[in-house]
């Protein structure tokens, strides 16, 4: 994707057989490092939804946190954390989902969204889309409106936007 005179795929650096064998790691590390970079994939990502009405940017831990407090301040909406079970200190809604290899839970505060509030989802990298779709099944059982989905990378040989139909989906850069 070129956005603003900048391919934001080169700074994307592949890091085969990581962190297993057979699995290309896509790095976002040096597009992080660049501030000219950053800033494009942040407005790149927000573009389709800056007049909207987003009054929440959602996004799960760890590399979700990067982009999704870039992006609700960017579009000036709050910031909902997503998080693994146990990480949070106030009363919580959780969903588990399934893994490749076992199961894990997510959690929101029940007061982060309120009822009928429109969000929108982030995330750094879309692939099967499993942890997004637990993230969006998280955010409507505390009843908000999913607005849309916005990832700067998807790996579309994974599958993840068919998992996440119907829900509308703006990625960046695809592999």
């Amino acid at each position: 994707m070129t956005t603003d005179q900048t391919d934001l795929s080169r700074f994307i650096r592949d890091i085969p057989d990581w962190p297993k064998p057979g699995i290309l790691f896509r790095d976002i590390t040096p597009l992080l490092a660049d501030p000219h970079a950053l800033r494009a994939a942040v407005d790149a990502m927000c573009a389709p939804y800056r007049d909207v009405g987003v009054a929440y940017v959602a996004a799960v831990e760890a590399r979700g946190f990067i982009f999704g407090t870039a992006v609700a301040a960017r579009l000036n909406a709050g910031f909902v954390p997503i998080r693994k079970q146990g990480k949070l200190p106030f009363e919580t809604q959780g969903v588990t989902y399934d893994l490749e290899y076992g199961t894990d839970t997510i959690e929101v505060h029940r007061d982060a969204v309120p009822a009928g509030a429109k969000v929108l989802m982030v995330d750094d990298l879309l692939a099967t889309g499993g942890t997004m779709k637990a993230a969006c099944d998280l955010v409507e059982k505390v009843e908000g409106q999913i607005l849309g989905i916005t990832c700067l990378i998807e790996l579309t040989d994974l599958g993840g936007r068919a998992r996440l139909a119907p829900y509308e989906i703006h990625t960046v850069i695809s592999y």
